[in-house]
């Protein structure tokens, strides 16, 4: 085995209607979570909200393409100058939701002081499930009711 992988995006296996891409698994990246999130223009709840209080990871969120909002529980962050980047913790509920561009993001995560061990929705062939018990969406008829409201631009 080669002591490194190259693939484009476009390569990577996706997920939930191919909005999820697996990059972490496609480049065989073990020691932290990395997806990316294909949003279509003013995508509403396809990315659902969560935490992760139920593993303890905390998050990157990382624009590469578009511009959307990182909804949280006091503030909208805006992310629409490319690169922008936002730390979010363990228990802090977050949703991303897409402008009128679409957007392109990526996330990286792990918990702190802990291996990575990633969640069965992220292996290539992977279950379309949520790894979060406490995500909320339209897409998971079970789940809780949101609790963060889009207050910004979309």
């Amino acid at each position: 085995m080669d002591g490194f992988t190259v693939k484009q995006i476009d390569e990577m296996e996706r997920a939930f209607g191919g909005i999820f891409i697996r990059a972490r698994a496609a480049l065989g990246a073990s020691a932290f979570g990395m997806n990316i999130i294909d949003l279509p223009p003013l995508s509403g709840e396809a990315y659902p909200e969560h935490d992760h209080l139920h593993d303890g990871q905390e998050e990157v969120y990382f624009l590469l393409s578009g511009d959307a909002d990182l909804v949280l529980p006091d503030r909208v962050v805006a992310m629409a100058a490319l690169g922008t980047m936002v730390r979010v913790a363990p228990a802090t509920r977050r949703r991303l939701r897409s402008g009128p561009a679409g957007a392109r993001v990526m996330i990286i995560g792990a918990t702190p002081g802990l291996a990575y061990v990633p969640q069965e929705n992220s292996r290539l062939g992977g279950p379309e499930t949520f790894g979060s018990p406490t995500v909320s969406t339209s897409m998971n008829p079970a789940s809780p009711p949101p609790t963060l409201l889009l207050r910004g631009r979309f």
